[in-house]
């Protein structure tokens, strides 16, 4: 499976940027689950955290992350597999009560840029 350091040099790829907006202070809770139980699921079946960041200053309680992918239609072979599996929907239902607001960007690197 590529990884972001393969990826980095001469292959296109595609960098999906997720961004949640949680509840005030639901911001170590959510940090907390996802580090205890949801990366254990995700990360096998994604495979390319590109970074999992929260804000410190900006919008407050915002939560980012960067999943990269060879392209569409393995983007979309992913996140069907993980949507699928049992153990993922029980970890959501812990975690969407948490969820303001979820906007997803579909990220491609600019020529100049060392990811694309």
């Amino acid at each position: 499976m590529p990884t972001a350091l393969t990826l980095w040099h001469g292959s296109a790829m595609i960098i999906e940027k997720r961004t949640y907006v949680l509840h005030p202070g639901r911001v170590p809770e959510y940090l907390r689950l996802y580090e205890e139980e949801g990366f254990a699921i995700q990360e096998p079946v994604l495979g390319n955290l590109i970074g999992y960041f929260y804000t410190e200053i900006g919008t407050a309680n915002e939560v980012i992350h960067m999943w990269g992918y060879e392209d569409y239609a393995d983007r979309d072979r992913r996140r069907a597999e993980l949507a699928a599996r049992p153990d993922w929907q029980a970890y959501l239902a812990k975690i969407l009560p948490m969820i303001r607001t979820m906007e997803n960007a579909i990220l491609k690197g600019a020529s100049i840029s060392p990811i694309r």
